[in-house]
């Protein structure tokens, strides 16, 4: 006899990746009646961008990262897997993990983003770390403070250290973010700090391939940018085709650049998931690896299948949807909503996924930055004004009351009294390439290796 009473199947959600797309459909999903199944490789979810700030010494790791049970904690009916996806049945419709647990999904939602693309010289990684996780972050971060302190101890012990030249590679918003800050940390927070050199000295180059730094953006905010970069002594070089990154320098052709901390920000390529799913679901791939995916954003003849943010390849008017939060978020919010109208039988009601675009924007340092604005009016935005819309977007954007008031509160006693608190080197006290630096940041001076004491006296500042 079957038990009438007893509780009908809920369907099963899996949700592959918490960036802001997973996270929002999972939020979404909270409300609907289905189970829902969240698994990231990491434990906690990042606010990418503001990574840069992590780089950079001006946040904490805890203030941009919260683990992602925390986040979901009061939905009921979402559990959380730490592990990674190897494989799809689509028979069978499980997911297969690392660990060799398979997951049984009636809807499938694949959301694990980007990675860095070094356009098939994977050996430069090594040399110039990109940033997308925290752990890149803290590498950058100890790379940059790293450069000063060996100078510093160079200068004490022989009288010259080699020049303080910083290379970025990629003139977009992460690489004119990296720029700003690295100008600014030199310039304004640690000129108090050493007695032997002087940080503001400091040199800061972006190499762009293309003919302009921030190309997705109006013309007069390109322009912009590149005013207030140059206001902070940061130089920016269109044009410029990296050919090889070596230990201590990069090349653009067969002109060599010095760099005693070489950092990438000019390309991305979709995770490793792209080509999982391009074998398991039988979908297409783009030539950055993202899924290529139809209007109601499910790869190939997968109608419970969905694969959304950076990992997608989504088209409107001809273009592709840009892989930044905006886009992630709304179709997170998009394929959950799709779920429950497919689970009520309403879903051939639903558009088609529409990008709604607010805008973009992109801090230079502090007190600069670049705006354009699309809802709730149209505006274009430089300095200051840009710069606070920035901070509070940012702010109101980020998980958690703790984070927001954690992120304001450093963020006003940096702007207030010109100090980090957050310059911590962690790790090997190794850089690439130092010793094949030779260019003196100063001076030659003749200091008896014997008697670092006698070392030359302090920069003057």
């Amino acid at each position: 006899m079957v038990d009438t009473n007893a509780p009908a199947h809920k369907p099963r959600v899996v949700i592959v990746g918490s960036g802001f797309g997973g996270l929002n459909a999972a939020m979404k999903l909270a409300k609907l009646p289905v189970d829902v199944t969240v698994v990231d490789k990491k434990n906690h979810y990042t606010f990418q961008p503001l990574l840069y700030q992590v780089a950079l010494a001006v946040l904490s790791p805890g203030d941009i990262a919260q683990p992602i049970r925390s986040i979901l904690r009061e939905n009921k009916n979402t559990e959380v897997i730490m592990d990674e996806v190897t494989g799809f049945d689509t028979v069978g419709q499980r997911v297969q993990l690392k660990s060799g647990t398979e997951l049984i999904y009636d809807y499938l939602v694949l959301a694990t983003g980007s990675t860095h693309s070094y356009f098939g010289k994977d050996e430069w990684a090594k040399l110039a770390p990109g940033l997308k996780t925290v752990e890149d972050a803290t590498e950058i971060r100890r790379r940059v403070l790293l450069a000063f302190e060996l100078a510093e101890r160079k200068k004490l012990e022989t009288g010259i250290h080699p020049e303080l030249n910083f290379v970025i590679v990629g003139g977009g918003p992460t690489g004119v973010e990296l720029a700003g800050a690295i100008s600014d940390i030199a310039k304004l927070y640690m000129t108090k700090d050493f007695r032997h050199i002087d940080p503001s000295m400091a040199k800061v180059l972006i190499l762009e391939g293309s003919p302009k730094i921030l190309r997705m953006y109006p013309p007069d905010l390109q322009a912009s940018a590149v005013k207030q970069l140059k206001a902070l002594g940061v130089t920016c070089r269109t044009g410029a085709h990296v050919t090889d990154i070596q230990p201590g320098h990069v090349m653009v052709g067969d002109e060599q650049i010095e760099s005693v901390c070489t950092l990438w920000a000019a390309g991305v390529q979709a995770s490793g998931l792209g080509k999982i799913v391009a074998e398991g679901l039988g979908a297409k791939t783009d030539k950055r690896g993202c899924v290529i995916v139809d209007e109601h954003l499910n790869p190939g003849a997968h109608p419970n299948v969905f694969v959304i943010g950076d990992l997608a390849h989504v088209e409107e008017n001809g273009k592709q949807v840009p892989g930044v939060a905006q886009p992630a978020m709304q179709m997170g919010a998009y394929a959950a909503t799709r779920i429950g109208l497919l689970i009520s039988g309403k879903a051939a009601a639903q558009k088609p996924f529409h990008y709604f675009d607010k805008g973009d924007m992109a801090t230079i340092g502090r007190k600069a930055a670049v705006a354009r604005i699309s809802w709730p009016f149209h505006a274009h935005w430089s300095g200051f004004m840009a710069w606070v819309t920035w901070l509070t977007v940012h702010i109101f954007f980020l998980i958690g009351f703790r984070n927001r008031f954690s992120v304001f509160r450093q963020w006003f006693y940096t702007y207030l009294s010109f100090q980090d608190g957050v310059r911590l080197i962690v790790g090997s006290q190794d850089l690439p390439g130092w010793g094949n630096l030779n260019k003196p940041g100063a001076p030659e001076q003749t200091v008896p290796s014997a008697n670092v004491a006698s070392a030359a006296p302090a920069a003057s500042h």
